[in-house]
């Protein structure tokens, strides 16, 4: 029994140390199997890393040697394109030469000879300078009978005014107008009055012409009674010198025709003036506009025209506001006073009214 105690005793000593044993072996075993995992990943490592590398270099090499390859080529290119290029322009350059040199060789030779262009070229400018020359004589011809002429014109007008006013040639009993007493010798229209006749004036003859003239009124066919009994003219004698009208000419200003106007030919009082005044005070109280909607600013007003009526409208313009019925406003603005302006507005207005229609 008590060497199975022992025994026991033993035993668990004995697995305590194979425990401990083993223990240690399993964690040195992992200590080395990690140890040369290690060592295996770092080696395989710095095997891939070469690898790639020289993979690396090589695919440099071969980039290298392509694309030298392809700059050499395209440089070879551009270097046959530039020189096509400038032997094209050399022989476009001598073609040129060549034409240019036979052009003018052909043009001085066939077309353009330059002894005969110079030779034209004098005559042309002899025969323009002796054009010029006869047409200087010619103008200056031409100016001066045009000068003669005005002359000649200026003295037959001077001779003919000094005709007309032979009456105021100084006498010896009355000193005429040209003839100063201040002057020391008499005035050029003096001597020409003392030279010049006086003015035959022609004897007009009154005959059924001036009655046609005086008695064709525009809206009568007979004349009127008043105008059946004209005085006799006087005896024909010789007109009088001085400057005083011609006494036919007196006389048809004197029995001129009446030639009234529209407004003056009808009565005042008539149903076509009674109608067109009714008119105009309806138009002058209610104007009427196409624009009914029109805005309040005044743009509008800029670019439409204003078109007078028809009745308030006179011969300079329109009438402004307030000058036909509130002259009393401004009563200095006038000429007339308004009593003198009413009378001669009466003396007017009855005056029509006793014209023939």
């Amino acid at each position: 029994m008590a060497a199975l105690a022992r025994l026991q005793e033993k035993l668990q000593r004995l697995q305590e140390e194979y425990f401990l044993t083993y223990r240690a072996i399993d964690e040195e075993r992992k200590t080395k199997y990690k140890a040369a995992v290690r060592i295996q990943r770092w080696f395989r490592a710095c095997r891939v890393r070469a690898y790639l590398r020289h993979l690396s270099k090589m695919a440099i090499l071969i980039q290298k040697w392509w694309r030298g390859y392809l700059r050499r080529k395209y440089f070879r290119e551009i270097v046959e394109r530039a020189y096509f290029i400038k032997k094209l322009e050399f022989y476009n350059e001598m073609a040129v030469r060549i034409q240019k040199m036979w052009r003018g060789y052909y043009v001085r030779k066939y077309i353009h000879n330059f002894s005969a262009l110079k030779r034209y070229l004098e005559a042309v400018s002899l025969n323009n300078e002796f054009v010029r020359s006869e047409l200087q004589e010619y103008a200056e011809m031409k100016e001066n009978e045009e000068k003669m002429k005005d002359l000649e014109k200026k003295e037959e007008e001077e001779k003919y005014q000094a005709r007309k006013m032979h009456y105021l040639l100084s006498t010896a009993q009355i000193p005429g107008i040209y003839n100063s007493p201040l002057r020391k010798s008499p005035d050029p229209m003096e001597l020409l009055l003392r030279k010049s006749k006086p003015l035959t004036h022609r004897k007009q003859k009154m005959g059924s012409s001036l009655a046609d003239e005086l008695y064709c009124w525009p809206t009568c066919e007979k004349p009127p009674a008043f105008v059946t009994t004209l005085p006799l003219l006087p005896a024909p004698r010789q007109k009088p010198q001085g400057p005083f009208r011609d006494p036919g000419e007196v006389l048809r200003q004197r029995y001129k025709p009446l030639e009234p106007t529209l407004r003056v030919r009808e009565s005042m009082n008539s149903p076509p003036a009674k109608a067109r005044e009714a008119t105009g005070r309806e138009e002058w109280r209610s104007p009427i506009h196409d624009n009914k909607f029109l805005p309040f600013s005044s743009y509008h007003k800029n670019a439409e025209k204003y078109e007078p009526s028809i009745c308030n409208s006179g011969k300079y313009g329109r009438e402004a506001y307030g000058t036909k019925y509130f002259r009393e406003v401004n009563p200095k603005k006038w000429i007339a006073d308004k009593k003198n302006h009413l009378e001669s507005e009466c003396s007017a207005v009855s005056s029509h009214e006793n014209q023939p229609e």
